[in-house]
């Protein structure tokens, strides 16, 4: 278990930097994965309308999973509490969906419905990209999953898609969490 903090635009006192290991470190230590890395970034948003400027990421990084955390307070210990809180719920799901389901070698599979054609306004959606620019570039490997641990990992980061490619046709899908609740999943057409 090794756990790295550092500072975005600040700098990281020692009294901050061993609070931050003491904490996230004990979090970890309660849910006993091995092996387990940690990557914690502190930093202090500017604008002085935010009542919450003090920012604590987390990223545990463990066996092809990725645990993301990421809370605001209003200062930096604060902040670290809510965070390595947030990180023992986010590993106890990660223990229970991911770990405990290989050793109960259940084969449950969840069957996702393909959104309808109809639902997707192309013309709406290129008119919005024609508007807006490309702030950020991400790179990353599409890896290969099944639909199942997809959900495990759209779950497990937090975000509102995640893009992988099928283990069994090897092209590229994307899932999706829907507003009016569930999933999503667009498929790339076979040729």
């Amino acid at each position: 278990m090794s756990i790295t903090v550092t500072g975005r635009k600040m700098p990281v006192t020692d009294a901050l930097r061993q609070y931050a290991e003491e904490k996230i470190g004990n979090s970890m230590k309660v849910m006993d994965i091995d092996p387990l890395v940690a990557e914690v970034v502190l930093f202090v948003e500017k604008n002085p309308a935010n009542p919450r400027p003090a920012v604590c990421e987390v990223t545990l990084r463990t066996k092809g999973h990725i645990i993301r955390v990421e809370e605001s307070e209003e200062d930096m210990y604060a902040a670290i509490d809510v965070a390595a809180a947030k990180v023992v719920r986010q590993l106890r799901k990660y223990k229970t969906k991911v770990i405990d389901r290989k050793l109960r070698a259940e084969d449950e599979t969840i069957r996702i419905q393909p959104a309808a054609a109809g639902e997707l306004d192309v013309d709406g959606l290129m008119q919005e990209l024609a508007d807006d620019e490309v702030v950020r570039v991400k790179e990353m490997e599409f890896a290969p999953l099944t639909e199942e641990e997809a959900l495990i990992q759209i779950d497990l980061l937090g975000h509102d898609f995640y893009a992988y490619t099928d283990r069994d046709s090897g092209l590229v899908n994307v899932l999706y969490r829907r507003d009016d609740g569930g999933y999503g999943l667009l498929k790339q057409k076979e040729d």
